[in-house]
């Protein structure tokens, strides 16, 4: 009687149970691979590793000295993470615009000619070996070629969103109406101005706030690209943390949760002024 009821409710139960068992199944193994086992964290010697580890962070560093630096650091790992979108802009433009099929004039006969389709695939290509490498790697490859600093972490995070926002600026501008672009390339407009003119206008919002995203986990990754001497927050963490100042590594923290809040906001702010 109840799995009637239950049947008259949703038809579909038999098979959306029959799916999740089957998720289930498949994600034991993954589970065993990465020996997933949240339970030894419950363990008393694991409880009383984390008290005393989290107890370090309290009370919060606070001294003169040490607030000066970090009001300096803390610039830098925003100019880090500012200058390499700013790059990454530069790298990402001029491939996305390469990289859209509604901006190539031979498709708009409906099937893109040999040459623009093959450079359309090589650009693609390009975007995908950009993201491929994470910008911790390109960092470790900086550091070798330019020397401990921010500028390893500027051209880490170009490289890398460079590709991350090529690929998903081409995205979302294909995936909106191409109807007023194809109408000014038809009529003589270049690759340029049919984007500034038909497809920015209508996806502006979408675009500016996956942009300002990124410029958010470039504050993240920056912080992380410090670990390995890119500059900033990250490498002055690195020395707490070697140090055992878990004070300072508090203080650090609450500034990158305000530099994370902050982001979000002006993320917000914008697509309301955009929409």
């Amino acid at each position: 009687m109840p799995l009637n009821a239950a049947a008259r409710r949703d038809p579909a139960w038999l098979g959306r149970v029959g799916l999740a068992g089957a998720g289930l199944v498949l994600l034991w193994p993954l589970l065993v691979a990465t020996e997933f086992k949240p339970w030894l964290l419950l363990e008393p010697e694991a409880l009383r590793v984390t008290g005393r580890f989290v107890g370090s962070f309290f009370p919060p560093a606070f001294s003169g000295e040490f607030l000066w630096m970090l009001v300096r650091e803390t610039w830098r790992t925003v100019a880090i993470a500012t200058a390499g979108v700013t790059l990454a802009l530069l790298v990402a433009l001029p491939l996305t615009l390469a990289a859209t099929r509604s901006l190539s004039v031979s498709a708009l006969t409906g099937r893109m000619a040999a040459l623009p389709s093959a450079v359309r695939q090589g650009v693609r290509g390009l975007l995908i070996l950009l993201r491929s490498m994470p910008e911790l790697v390109w960092a470790l490859v900086f550091v070798r070629v330019v020397g401990l600093g921010p500028a390893s972490g500027v051209l880490a995070i170009a490289l890398t969103y460079g590709g991350m926002l090529g690929k998903v600026y081409a995205e979302i501008l294909e995936s909106g109406d191409a109807q007023v672009t194809q109408t000014l390339l038809r009529n003589g407009a270049t690759r340029l101005q049919a984007f500034a003119y038909g497809l920015l206008p209508q996806n502006a919002a979408e675009l500016t706030s996956y942009t300002v995203y990124r410029w958010e986990c470039a504050i993240r990754s920056s912080v992380v690209l410090g670990f390995v001497g890119a500059g900033g927050l990250g490498q002055q963490m690195d020395s707490a943390m070697k140090m055992f100042a878990g004070g300072e590594v508090a203080s650090m923290l609450l500034v990158f949760v305000a530099l994370v809040a902050l982001a979000d906001r002006l993320s917000a702010a914008l697509r309301r002024a955009l929409g």
